[in-house]
């Protein structure tokens, strides 16, 4: 059993202003996206020059943001956002959701793909291996702040919070939604992929993790589970991402294929 640390979310103020933690995760994230971003740029068959990376990672920013805040209030806020139409903009309550982030990311690179005549496919493969780094240093900053705890548990691996030993299902996260999706896709993306398969394996390989580690995290108290007594919210937005990944996945691997028969 291993002891909570408790960090303090707040790594220091000055006045009103308090610099979190959490807040410090993501842009650690969005650092790693660009020296990824323009490592990955030299590569011949990149579709992104070195000088066009730091307006995709600013792109990319603001749907992570934008989609990550409307997404938790929309798929797990709605209660609260009924009975106050102002929780939305009350970011200290509540959280980001991933897939909210997902869906404003493929927004944003969609604006950004007309702006320099690339089509959104092709910019999300050369995107999705930047992105896991963010997703893991995010689920650390979870850890920080002391929230989204997995489920009661005897496995010497577990943290005792205010006694209660329990699954660090934000450590999860980190490790197979962050470090180790980042290899796979880095490694994957190495070389160059048909079209749709970079991104075709991210949604595949996040939807697995995520889907798995769901049931040993505990979901939202105010959602708790949706069907059968272990269906959750995450796993019922995670799992049309596995099948259109793995369509994803067929369709470019097929394609690709025929190609080098005509």
């Amino acid at each position: 059993m291993l002891i909570y640390p408790e960090i303090d979310p707040v790594i220091f103020s000055i006045g009103f202003l308090k610099i979190r933690w959490y807040g410090l995760m993501y842009l650690i994230g969005f650092v790693f996206a660009i020296f990824l971003a323009k490592k990955r740029c030299l590569k011949s068959w990149s579709p992104i020059k070195n000088h066009q990376v730091d307006d995709l990672i600013f792109y990319c920013m603001l749907g992570v943001i934008l989609g990550g805040r409307l997404g938790y209030v929309f798929f797990y806020g709605w209660q609260q956002l009924s009975s106050d139409p102002l929780y939305i903009f009350k970011i200290t309550e509540g959280g980001m959701s991933f897939h909210g982030g997902l869906i404003g990311v493929i927004f944003a690179l969609w604006i950004y793909g007309k702006k320099i005549n690339h089509d959104t496919i092709t910019l999300i493969d050369f995107v999705a291996p930047l992105v896991p780094l963010g997703l893991g240093f995010g689920r650390i900053g979870n850890f920080i702040n002391g929230e989204l705890w997995g489920k009661p548990t005897d496995v010497f691996w577990g943290f005792n919070v205010d006694g209660i030993v329990l699954h660090a299902t934000q450590l999860y996260e980190a490790i197979l939604e962050g470090f180790l999706l980042f290899v796979i896709l880095w490694l994957f993306s190495e070389n160059k992929q048909p079209r749709m398969a970079i991104s075709g394996l991210f949604l595949v390989s996040y939807g697995v993790f995520r889907f798995f580690i769901e049931f040993y995290r505990v979901p939202d108290a105010h959602l708790n589970y949706l069907a059968l007594g272990w269906v959750t919210m995450g796993q019922v937005l995670t799992a049309p991402m596995i099948i259109i990944g793995l369509f994803m996945l067929i369709f470019s691997y097929n394609k690709q294929s025929r190609n080098k028969k005509v």
